[in-house]
């Protein structure tokens, strides 16, 4: 009032007009907040209730998988799903309830079991519709159904997955009509060549569990997925990236109005790893030549550092298959007692290596002296047995006489272990630890077991010589192809034992344009040997006798028909075969092994065959060998190595 009584005692004909002008606002203001809080309240009051507001989690896009040149082993593709959210159904849930009760009191167990018909009820009701427009009819399953309630109510009710382009096109005409569904793009991971690579990078395994802060704050949550074996669960971490969250409206007619990212989901990084999926294919083909029901391993390693070029298990199973639900029947198929497609054999499987540790038992002998170099063209006869007291262990070789030469090539029992058991239990099994047999590399991929070497003081008392005799021909003892991999690669080098090695570098999703969280994993020396050289170099020499003599056990494998062309022309290689018997329940089985090196004369590469049932090493292992080192010099054309553009990346 002090302003009007002001206003009116001035005669100022401007001040007046500016009052007036001041005062009308006002009351306009007023006018236009009374019609909206009132006239208009119950439009804006029915257009709330008519929509929803979702805060979704959005999972990230996880990050690739690719060998040494950059190509695709895990990537991933975008798949849509049908999806009934389940909150927007509470009116429904609600008439429904309203609907069947009956005009009784009810008690709660009663009011409980109507509230669990009505759900079950309604959303049933809009499967059925949704089935309408899809290729293949939805079954609804009532107890999934509610399963999925009660344990994750922030997570939509999945009615299909992995719909095609005609089924999207179908719901997007229709969906108005069935209230609560919407469809969701997410990128779902996809393994190019499957099988293959199975044994390496693992497989992913649905996260429907996730609670806890990760799933605070959010309306709905779709569904995440985590590494379970292999690569993918060692570096899960970094190959998740971190999820994003986004807000949507959706109006009574299931349409998107809005639809505002909050946080943006920050994708994985690349694993750049050492394999070479060329040669990986190879030794996949080349272990599958054996047959169609082959059981075993192939690993390929390059000497020089570790790093795996390539690993094969076989069975095999496709990783594919996870990212989707698995039927109980495909699941027994997976489980499978004898084949087990899910066991690495390669990691996971320990194994008697047969002769192929006679490599050890050689070096082992001429380390301590019991073998000389002037002393190997020295002869023992063998009447193609070992009598060792009251025990006679049989001899693969026939009977006659064998230098050390020709016991290595023809793979005599008598000869390494008439010479093993003169180094000496405690020593013999001390310089087996120089290998780090029994030990595990330390593999994060939950698919690794150490085998069984012990120390000298874990057997005193209870290993006598028949024990050491076996040890002597691979028989007492057990390894992993990839442990047997590490040893043969560690007497082509020259005496170093590496970590085998199967990740290059952690990378950026867009490493041309940030590198700056590049991480490298450089080779690591695991220890040396300490074997003279010249010991070394013997066993390389008999090593490759193996291969181009006539006698040798492994000679028909690299050379023709004629037994004159060697299938392998300017890459020599050499290797030692193997075959160790497994008794048990009145049965007799083998496993045949070919451990081999190249090309001489300075060996790089090292491939090594485990196959379960197999014939002979020379007969099984040592053809399949061959085919992955002809691989290994495709690759290789003028270049003494296969680093590549491997190498101009680093």
């Amino acid at each position: 009032m002090l302003i009007v009584d002001q206003v009116r005692r001035n005669n100022d004909a401007r001040l007046q007009a500016v009052a007036v002008v001041m005062l009308l606002g006002l009351g306009m203001l007023l006018v236009g907040l009374w019609y909206v809080q009132v006239v208009t309240a119950k439009r804006y009051q029915t257009n709330l209730e008519n929509q929803t507001f979702r805060t979704v989690r959005i999972p990230a896009v996880r990050g690739k998988i690719l060998d040494r040149n950059g190509l695709v082993l895990a990537d991933n593709r975008p798949a849509y799903s049908l999806n009934l959210y389940l909150e927007e159904l509470r009116p429904l849930f609600e008439r429904e309830y309203v609907r069947r009760r009956p005009r009784r009191s009810l008690r709660r167990g009663e009011r409980e079991q109507l509230s669990r018909e009505v759900r079950a009820a309604v959303v049933s009701n809009n499967v059925t519709r949704a089935s309408a427009f899809l290729d293949e009819g939805v079954a609804f399953d009532e107890r999934e159904f509610r399963r999925h309630y009660f344990n994750w109510p922030y997570r939509p009710y999945v009615v299909r997955e992995n719909l095609s382009s005609g089924e999207i096109a179908r719901f997007l005409e229709q969906a108005p009509a069935i209230p609560g569904m919407d469809l969701e793009i997410q990128p779902l991971r996809f393994y190019p060549v499957g099988p293959v690579v199975a044994a390496v990078t693992g497989y992913l395994s649905r996260d429907d569990l996730a609670r806890g802060d990760e799933e605070m704050g959010f309306s709905y949550s779709l569904p995440s997925y985590d590494g379970a074996v292999g690569l993918e669960y060692a570096y899960n971490e970094q190959l998740r990236g971190r999820p994003g969250v986004k807000s949507i409206t959706v109006n009574s007619l299931c349409y998107r109005e809005a639809e505002r990212i909050w946080t943006t989901a920050e994708p994985g990084m690349n694993l750049v790893l050492t394999l070479d999926l060329p040669l990986q294919q190879a030794a996949w083909e080349a272990l599958r030549s054996v047959g169609a029901g082959v059981r075993g391993a192939v690993v390929v390693l390059d000497a020089s550092n570790g790093d795996v070029l390539a690993l094969v298990s076989a069975p095999s199973y496709d990783p594919n298959e996870f990212v989707a639900p698995i039927s109980h029947e495909r699941w027994a198929v997976l489980n499978d007692s004898l084949m087990r497609p899910m066991f690495n054999r390669a990691t996971q499987g320990a194994y008697h290596p047969g002769s192929t540790f006679k490599i050890v038992t050689a070096l082992a002998c001429l380390e301590y002296g019991v073998l000389t170099p002037g002393t190997l063209g020295q002869t023992l006869s063998s009447p193609g047995f070992f009598q060792l007291g009251r025990r006679r262990i049989d001899d693969l070789a026939p009977p006659g006489d064998y230098d050390f030469r020709r016991a290595f090539i023809r793979s005599s029992n008598t000869y390494f272990i008439h010479y093993g058991l003169k180094v000496g239990r405690a020593r013999f099994l001390e310089f087996g630890k120089r290998f780090f047999l029994g030990e595990r590399a330390g593999l994060p991929t939950r698919q690794e077991v150490s085998g069984y070497y012990p120390q000298p003081s874990e057997v005193v008392g209870l290993w006598h010589e028949g024990n050491l005799a076996n040890v002597c021909i691979g028989q007492e003892i057990t390894v992993t192809p990839l442990q047997m991999a590490v040893l043969t690669a560690a007497v082509a080098n020259g005496g170093r034992v590496y970590y085998p090695r199967f990740v290059a570098r952690l990378e950026s999703a867009e490493p041309e344009l940030d590198d700056t969280g590049t991480r490298h994993f450089p080779p690591r020396l695991r220890g040396e040997l300490g074997i003279d050289a010249r010991h070394l170099e013997i066993v390389r020499e008999a090593m490759l006798a193996d291969t181009v003599e006539r006698e040798a056990t492994a000679f028909e494998a690299f050379h023709e028909a004629d037994r004159r062309t060697p299938r392998l022309k300017g890459f020599a290689v050499g290797g030692k075969t193997g075959t160790a018997e497994i008794k048990g329940n009145g049965l007799v089985d083998k496993v045949v092994w070919f451990a081999a090196m190249g090309p001489y004369p300075d060996p790089r590469y090292v491939v090594v065959v485990m196959v379960e049932s197999g014939a002979s090493g020379g007969g099984t292992c040592a053809p399949v060998a061959r085919r992955v080192f002809q691989a290994i010099q495709g690759r290789m054309g003028s270049s003494p190595s296969l680093d590549g553009q491997y190498a101009q990346r680093q």
